[in-house]
């Protein structure tokens, strides 16, 4: 990226990621000069969402905290944290009080963006940012995105072994958000490398590694600012059949400028792309340890919906995100302080027995569509649907074509304690044989 887009990106976007470094600095200082007490109620846990290991494999922690008080604080981190499934949808849903303009990553950073924003600001981004998102507009892409799915589903098919999140995982949301937004296929490589690079800003804190996360992710964000930005200076971009062209020719948008479009283009590449990513490498996982599924899936293959919505909820791929409390707020007979920072865990509330009977099992017939895994109330992920036709479509091509999945090694997950993701996934397919097909034989009698 040329200096002067770096000085010029900085300038604009550094002062909010400086100013929440600043309160999370003065938020240490105050609590070490004067600790609070401890609201009654509340459970102190020893459960770090910013641990490397406890990233890795979240769910016995989640398993204790389900079975522990509605609400519990990390000393450490000085957070809050809400686990079980009413709670966290009801305080995703409490936008009023749980603020999300410190941002939603455990360091505080600001920015004007739909994910970093309360209403009203984020209810006139939303109508903004909704006519590339309708059921017409998804419906337009649907053919493309389908076909990108079987195209790169069907490589898995060629050989004796392959790289998951290599092969599938990672390239096919690439492609399907780079068509979209009408990026060239040569720019690909690029946008997954600056893509990657941005989730280290869930990372971020005061800590040397912590700076190190911060300003890794905020380059990337540079290097994206500068590739659109440029781009539509060139009159690029925008054209009627592109997500940036249709929010540009809508009635009720307005004028955009470049710097607005530009989050617009980032908010589908970050959200869209990285949990997609997610979702597809662990359906691969989960699939592998449940050879019966796979096999129903294959007698019934009208469950492929209500199978993706299972993964979603089993495997999130979002674990969890931050809010900042306004105002004191109540959980049942406990109040968390006004000012204080809230984790909202997803993964956890989706694996609450509450709600999910025998909840750490997966299960094709049970569509769970009032999981989390796309959030609740007004920041409800805009482009779930999307994310959906990928999987359906890439489930679809496995129950057609594969017998059964055998997983060579160990899974590497990334250390990211909000995108929980596959870094590495060894597979083997075995490919199926019609011949042998239980569904092809019962038609057959």
């Amino acid at each position: 990226m040329p200096i002067r887009s770096q000085i010029r990106f900085l300038k604009t976007y550094g002062p909010g990621l400086a100013a929440g470094f600043a309160d999370d600095a003065a938020h240490i200082i105050a609590r070490k000069v004067r600790r609070r007490p401890i609201p009654s109620g509340v459970q102190i846990t020893d459960f770090d969402p910013l641990d490397r290991e406890t990233a890795a494999d979240p769910y016995p922690h989640y398993r204790r905290l389900l079975s522990g008080a509605p609400v519990h604080y990390n000393e450490k981190r000085d957070v809050f944290i809400l686990s079980r499934y009413e709670d966290v949808r009801a305080a995703a849903r409490a936008s009023d009080v749980l603020s999300s303009a410190d941002g939603i990553s455990y360091s505080r950073m600001r920015a004007d963006a739909l994910l970093t924003v309360d209403p009203p600001r984020h209810t006139a981004l939303r109508k903004q940012a909704q006519p590339a998102f309708t059921r017409g507009a998804l419906e337009s892409w649907k053919p493309l995105v389908e076909q990108l799915a079987v195209d790169h589903t069907a490589a898995l098919f060629n050989g004796p072994s392959v790289e998951i999140v290599k092969a599938l995982a990672e390239p096919l949301p690439t492609a399907v958000i780079a068509h979209i937004l009408g990026i060239g296929d040569d720019d690909l490589v690029a946008f997954k490398a600056w893509s990657n690079k941005t989730s280290d800003l869930a990372n971020a804190d005061l800590s040397l590694a912590g700076l190190r996360h911060a300003m890794s992710g905020m380059r990337a964000i540079g290097y994206f600012h500068a590739y659109f930005t440029g781009k539509l200076a060139q009159g690029e971009l925008l054209d009627e059949h592109t997500v940036l062209g249709r929010l540009v020719a809508s009635t009720d948008v307005g004028n955009l400028s470049h710097d607005e479009l530009f989050f617009f283009a980032f908010l589908l590449l970050n959200a869209g792309n990285e949990t997609t990513t997610n979702m597809l490498g662990a359906l691969f996982l989960t699939l592998s340890e449940n050879p019966d599924q796979l096999r129903l899936l294959q007698q019934r293959p009208d469950l492929i919906p209500s199978a993706i919505e299972e993964q979603l909820r089993f495997f999130a791929p979002i674990q969890g995100l931050y809010r900042t409390a306004r105002s004191d707020y109540a959980v049942g007979s406990t109040t968390i302080p006004a000012g204080s920072r809230v984790l909202l865990l997803w993964g956890a509330a989706n694996r609450d027995p509450r709600q999910f009977e025998d909840p750490d099992t997966f299960s094709v017939e049970r569509n769970p569509t009032g999981h989390l895994s796309f959030g609740s109330g007004v920041h409800l992920c805009l482009g779930a649907q999307l994310a959906r036709i990928e999987g359906h479509t890439v489930l679809r091509e496995l129950v057609k074509h594969v017998d059964s999945i055998e997983i060579i090694g160990a899974p590497t997950w990334r250390a990211n304690s909000t995108l929980r993701g596959l870094a590495k996934l060894n597979v083997r397919v075995t490919r199926r044989d019609p011949a042998t097909d239980p569904a092809v034989l019962a038609n057959a009698q």
